[in-house]
């Protein structure tokens, strides 16, 4: 059983995907995978020194240069996904079979942007109302109103996250009420 756990930024995901961790349900978390591919000595750093030169120091991708480069450019993004999805398949199946026949989370970001909701059994969405979620975007170290304009314009919109869920987990509550509904979906589907 996979449950595809997603939300679009500043949503609590993470914490979400943290809460299920505890409850000892193994988590792919596809954000990490992605920083290892790309850090010092990862299998994806010729590749994309390669495709975006400048991009890299000291055997790492700095984020920030590779951030300049493809931010606001679709192809150069599409570009940049040609080198990572197919990594992060791969270790994303190496995981499923470390696991095989456990309740396992695919913690992932652009779920639906990515076609991913087609390889998992149960959705689940983390939401909180706009203005919590712009105060904990906006309060992120080099994060700018024009910046979070422009990383939601690439996400699925939040109601429509929420429409195509099995379930909603909201993070505008308190912690307690949050994890509450993290075991309230493990409940349903543990064996």
């Amino acid at each position: 059983m996979i449950i595809g756990l997603t939300g679009s930024i500043g949503m609590g995901k993470s914490a979400v995907a943290a809460m299920f961790a505890d409850e000892a349900v193994p988590v792919f978390d596809a954000d990490a995978t992605v920083h290892r591919l790309q850090g010092v000595g990862g299998r994806l750093v010729p590749a994309i020194a390669a495709t975006f030169p400048g991009t890299t120091i000291n055997g790492a991708v700095d984020r920030a240069r590779l951030g300049a480069v493809v931010f606001g450019d679709d192809a150069a993004i599409k570009r940049l996904e040609a080198i990572v999805h197919p990594a992060v398949g791969e270790e994303r199946a190496a995981f499923l079979a470390h696991h095989a026949g456990k309740l396992v989370v695919f913690d992932v970001p652009l779920l639906f942007e990515t076609g991913g909701d087609r390889n998992v059994d149960v959705i689940v969405v983390v939401s909180a109302a706009p203005d919590v979620q712009r105060e904990r975007v906006l309060a992120r170290p080099g994060m700018t109103a024009d910046k979070f304009a422009a990383i939601l314009a690439r996400q699925t919109p939040d109601a429509e996250k929420r429409a195509r869920a099995d379930h909603v987990i909201r993070t505008d509550t308190s912690f307690d009420e949050t994890r509450a509904q993290v075991r309230a979906v493990l409940a349903r589907y543990r064996i």
